[in-house]
């Protein structure tokens, strides 16, 4: 498998059939493919598009491979691998964008920035006057900071342990930070005169119980909590009682690229970014050679980075 979901780059040839781009086209790259005519496309629902279903296997919608080492087929990470200089994917994986944004960070709107803002302002269905909290700010959390913000949130708490994380999200828009739930919970009573918050939001790296029981705890009567992170398939991480559910009209929701579609968000998302209204130069700590890449994932765990950015040609 070539890793890498996320990129950008130049359309240099295009094959038999192609239509959506063209030699010369300036594209980023969605991890999530849109066919614009199955069920889920037809419907608004691009995030959910059918082809998405084979997006771990690594092989181009028509079962074919375009990464080889010898006789050996190698996969494209959802149909990617844009940690090759260069790859053969499917104009269904492309978007046009504008020529004059700059690649490396537009690079940022094919997965992470989506993500985070769209769990926020789509599927957490932020209002003004809401409180959110949000668990996990590193490249998706730090998005969805931006996407509570820009819906007109009156407070937005953010968890994490990690202290360049908190400090960056209030350079973003939060407006409060703590290390631990415990402590953003006392708070939030304190806040929301005891009444909870409208919606809570799981970025963490790896989603557990323990994180996913603090968010719903965190909420309000009515209150949604969006589940973005992952775990393990193997792991149930989501254990609470019904009895609050149904008493409280409590949601949980799952958040797949931020209930967002890839033709429309991604270039939105980028004029948003050219009219000066969402921050995607200050989300790069680092940019990195492909050489560099085993240092790029080490400040990653070492909590060095919002995000970091591969550069082929740096």
């Amino acid at each position: 498998m070539v890793g890498g979901h996320e990129g950008s780059g130049i359309i240099e040839e295009i094959g038999p059939g192609v239509t959506k781009v063209k030699p010369g086209d300036h594209v980023v790259c969605s991890f999530i493919p849109n066919c614009g005519t199955c069920r889920y496309c037809s419907t608004g629902r691009q995030s959910l598009c059918d082809l998405g279903a084979t997006i771990l296997e690594g092989s181009l919608p028509d079962g074919s491979f375009r990464f080889h080492n010898g006789d050996e087929d190698l996969g494209g990470m959802c149909m990617l691998g844009t940690f090759s200089e260069r790859a053969t994917v499917s104009q269904h994986s492309v978007v046009k964008i504008d020529d004059w944004l700059p690649l490396d960070k537009a690079v940022l709107v094919g997965c992470g920035v989506p993500t985070g803002w769209g769990a926020a302002v789509y599927t957490g269905n932020v209002r003004a006057g809401d409180i959110v909290v949000i668990y996990g700010i590193g490249g998706i959390g730090m998005n969805s900071v931006q996407g509570a913000v820009h819906a007109g949130a009156k407070y937005v708490i953010v968890v994490d342990p990690v202290q360049l994380k908190r400090d960056t999200a209030r350079q973003f828009g939060a407006t409060h930070a703590f290390a631990t739930a415990a402590e953003a919970q006392e708070k939030l009573t304190e806040l929301s005169w005891g009444q909870g918050a409208d919606v809570a939001i799981v970025t963490v790296g790896t989603v557990d119980e323990d994180t996913v029981s603090a968010a719903i705890a965190s909420l309000g009567k009515g209150g949604s909590a969006v589940i973005v992170g992952l775990a393990s398939p193997e792991k149930f991480t989501v254990h609470w009682p019904g009895l609050d559910l149904t008493l409280s009209e409590k949601s949980i929701k799952g958040s797949l690229f931020g209930s967002a579609n890839p033709q429309y968000d991604i270039v939105r998302l980028l004029r948003l970014y050219d009219a000066g209204q969402l921050k995607l130069d200050e989300l790069v700590t680092t940019t990195y050679s492909l050489e560099q890449v085993n240092e790029g994932y080490q400040d990653l765990r070492d909590g060095k980075n919002i995000r970091g950015v591969i550069i082929h040609d740096l």
